[in-house]
């Protein structure tokens, strides 16, 4: 009997040493998407290589099957920049970069009248903003994109009806914050898919792998996001897996959706060492993908990282002629971002905007969830690409304007006709929300235009504005034009509650960036427009946002000076 159980033991450790943690790590993939987050524990210094649990921003009222918990402040981390409590002074000490963001402010409707910008969709920023808050970091400015704030949420517009796949739905009120200036909400929104009918697709997971993805948010929060997309795929798709750290490996390549296991075994294995080879791993994936593009099939990079190249790729200009040359062969770009201390947002956004991409940034297995579960049609099948707008202003009813946010998507008046100029993405069913403050005409705000021979002839028809949106089909490479007036009958002294919420978040994002036009934006006022869409806030999004809200009082008080 006693020489029987040591055999037994002796089986079981060998057992181990051979291939005992992937088959954990098999199961605990199967497992969690009805397991609850870890504990919360306080996180490691930046650059630290020491295991650390993972980052838990919310409570443990997790719903077994998937529901969003409740939010929680967290306890401030060591290393990001963030409150003394004893000395009350900001500690500089994140290694996170972000593009500068430049807000022109209000522009003349008789000497500029036209306003262009490419269709945002990522919502990055708002999860990492959220991140700030629970965190009680400081509020970097530049890590403030209202645009992805706003459209992180979901709005009510009506669907395409004809054969255009994107409608315009406009609206004008009252600027909550500034009430002599009125404000237009431009609402795009995309056909969408039923989950049954979404083509089969041809996706190439191109995995950051080095040292710098070595920490509990970054590459096993990764693991379980990509577990959580396998388990969406069927028979059709085709999956290709290929990492990056001192070179680019391939370790799957077209692989049945249906094939689980496998799929699921190679990503459990994935380690993180070494340098950043992002060039390299970037022109793999690519080709890859290409090899597997087919009619009929959606083919997708998704890429995971937290942006640190270092290898083959040194700077965003470099970056950006790199995922430009690869954007015309009909292969779309996925950015999920992870991780923070660390965090080269500034590289992920410029892979998003000039690569026929979305970024969106993953801080928990729930965040994680709805980008790649919940969201999937919209994340990973193209409805309409190169998605560009451009207003056209009445000066005869509008003095001025201002375009908030989109300040690294705005394009030259020019680019918006010519087809060989980037524009956004739409997926299925994808919204885009622009705001736009307005000085009506005759406030004389604005200084009067001397101009003899550039005057524009103004319009009386009584219109704000002209909304133009053009877009290509994913396969087409012709732009075709929307045109929808804004009239008078687009003013209303009762907002729906899109309005309300999109306004409610710019200004929201006006405090924290410490914009110099958020004027009476302040937390009861923003509070004030939340409250009636409590009643209606299925998914608990505006409960969310209300605690960000009310959380984060004093972070943003030193971007105000």
């Amino acid at each position: 009997m006693k020489r029987k159980l040591c055999l037994l033991l002796l089986a079981i450790s060998l057992l181990a040493l051979t291939g005992c943690q992937a088959m954990v790590d098999y199961y605990l993939a199967r497992r969690f998407m009805v397991e609850r987050m870890e504990a919360q524990p306080t996180r490691t210094p930046v650059r630290s290589t020491t295991p650390a649990p993972l980052p838990n921003p919310f409570n443990e009222s997790a719903d077994v099957n998937g529901a969003e918990p409740r939010l929680e402040r967290m306890p401030a981390p060591a290393g990001g920049t963030m409150l003394d409590n004893k000395s009350g002074e900001w500690e500089e000490t994140t290694y996170d970069e972000y593009a500068p963001l430049n807000d022109p402010g209000f522009i003349s409707a008789l000497t500029s009248p036209l306003s262009t910008f490419a269709a945002d969709v990522d919502t990055a920023a708002y999860t990492n903003i959220r991140r700030m808050i629970l965190h009680q970091e400081k509020i970097t400015p530049d890590a403030v994109r209202i645009e992805e704030m706003i459209n992180a949420f979901h709005y009510d517009d009506a669907m395409p009806a004809g054969e255009d796949p994107i409608a315009v739905t406009t609206q004008v009120a009252a600027c909550p914050w500034n009430p002599g200036h009125l404000l237009l909400r431009v609402g795009l929104k995309a056909r969408a898919i039923e989950k049954d009918n979404v083509p089969a697709s041809n996706l190439v997971f191109l995995i950051d792998t080095s040292g710098s993805m070595n920490m509990p948010d970054k590459l096993p929060l990764v693991r379980r996001s990509f577990s959580l997309l396998v388990e969406q795929l069927g028979r059709a798709d085709r999956v290709s897996i290929v990492t990056y750290a001192g070179n680019a490996q391939v370790v799957l390549e077209g692989v049945r959706g249906d094939e689980k296991a496998k799929l699921l075994a190679a990503i459990a294995e994935l380690t993180a060492g070494g340098g950043t080879a992002g060039a390299k791993g970037i022109e793999t994936a690519y080709e890859i993908a290409a090899r597997y593009k087919a009619p009929g099939l959606n083919s997708r990079v998704i890429l995971a990282t937290d942006g640190d190249f270092n290898i083959g790729v040194n700077s965003e200009s470099d970056l950006i002629r790199l995922i430009e040359s690869k954007r015309g062969d009909g292969i779309f770009l996925t950015v999920l971002g992870y991780g923070y201390g660390n965090l080269k947002d500034n590289k992920m956004q410029a892979l998003a905007e000039h690569g026929n991409g979305n970024a969106t940034y993953i801080d928990t297995i729930h965040q994680a969830r709805r980008a790649l579960v919940e969201e999937m049609g919209a994340t990973l099948v193209t409805i309409a690409k190169d998605v560009k707008l451009q207003v056209e202003f009445n000066p005869a009813v509008v003095e001025g304007y201002r375009l908030i946010g989109y300040e690294s998507r705005r394009l030259n008046n020019e680019d918006f006709a010519d087809d060989t100029k980037d524009g956004g993405e739409m997926g299925s069913g994808h919204g885009v929300t622009a705001l736009y403050e307005l000085i009506p005409a005759g406030a004389g705000e604005l200084p009067a235009s001397n101009l003899t021979y550039q005057k524009p002839a103004i319009s009386d028809s009584g219109d704000y504005a002209t909304v133009h949106v053009r877009y290509k089909r994913p396969d087409g490479d012709t732009s075709t034009e929307i045109v929808q007036a804004v009239g008078q009958d687009a003013y209303t002294d009762t907002p729906n509650a899109d309005f309300n919420l999109s306004a409610a978040i710019a200004a929201f994002g006006q405090l924290l960036s410490g914009s110099e036009f958020a004027g009476a934006a302040d937390e009861r006022m923003i509070l004030d427009l939340l409250q009636p869409l409590l009643a209606e806030d299925v998914g608990g999004r505006v409960v969310e946002l209300s605690t960000l809200v009310r959380q984060s009082g004093g972070l943003y008080e030193q971007n105000r000076r």
